[in-house]
């Protein structure tokens, strides 16, 4: 190889300043994600030959790094990027969260009028409450679905207190908010279920009422309703909660909620034979 020196002093497409450049910045220009990829691929899967296929999975990595890791130039001062669960994301028993598809969505952790509030005397609790609310139905808009912990996690408090400012909001605005709970049908309450089951069993609203008042989609309503059926059904032939959690494929802790609200509404066979046929559809 050339002095470096002597390199500089001639032209740069001669042999050996084109040898030096290719060795001393060759190397810089590969430092790059695609660059990795290339050589995590060249490493890890070496079997994975052909450039149709490479390029196939490159192009696949690549959306998701665009998808999970969006321009933030356009955000607004307050917003922050976020990976949390798919809404249509299928949710099962004992699915970890290593199977489950995420999605990435902007949240406003702070809302342009906020400070304008709080120096107008609004109350710190209502303007917590209203930042759970928000941040629930931004995610839902666009796709996510967001949980109690992740709630505190971006609210700087526990899912305790994020439980009691959600609700506070239902309560105060008569619906509720769309998270993983209430949208997957998972956590240890029974707000979403009773709200479901009043609706549609003792106040006679119709499926897509209920879908709108609930933040729920049609299939879960139906989830619902199968569910309360089948659970109601093993009750009345005498199987225990065990018993029906194997006949009906249903998490113990859910058997446990359904037979709680059995109770709570007092459910006997005639009445709820007259409340499923009272059940009116779209």
């Amino acid at each position: 190889m050339k002095d470096p020196l002597f390199v500089h002093r001639i032209a740069p497409n001669e042999a050996p300043a084109r040898e030096y450049l290719a060795t001393t910045y060759g190397p810089q220009a590969q430092k790059t994600f695609l660059g990795a990829l290339e050589a995590f691929f060249a490493t890890e899967f070496p079997q994975l030959a052909g450039d149709r296929a490479r390029r196939a999975v490159v192009q696949g990595i690549v959306d998701l790094v665009h998808r999970f890791f969006p321009k933030t130039s356009h955000l607004r001062q307050g917003q922050t990027p976020w990976v949390t669960i798919a809404k249509d994301e299928v949710a099962a028993y004992g699915k970890t969260i290593s199977k489950t598809r995420m999605t990435s969505v902007v949240l406003t952790l702070m809302a342009e009028d906020e400070a304008k509030q709080r120096m107008g005397g609004k109350r710190l609790r209502e303007l917590k409450c209203e930042a759970v609310a928000r941040l629930c139905q931004e995610a839902d808009a666009q796709g996510g679905c967001l949980t109690a912990a992740e709630l505190a996690l971006l609210l700087k408090t526990t899912p305790f207190t994020i439980g009691h400012y959600i609700a506070d909001w239902e309560r105060d605005h008569g619906t509720l908010l769309p998270r993983r709970g209430t949208i997957h049908d998972m956590g240890p309450t029974l707000t979403h279920k009773k709200e479901i089951c009043r609706l549609l069993f003792l106040e006679g609203k119709t499926v897509s009422q209920t879908v709108r008042l609930t933040q729920h989609s049609t299939r879960a309503i139906d989830r619902y309703i199968t569910n309360f059926r089948q659970v109601f059904t093993c009750k009345t032939k005498g199987l225990d909660v065990d018993e029906t959690s194997r006949a009906t494929k249903l998490s113990r802790r859910l058997v446990e909620e359904y037979h709680r609200l059995f109770d709570e509404y007092a459910v006997t066979s005639l009445k709820f034979d007259a409340l499923l046929k009272g059940i009116k559809n779209p």
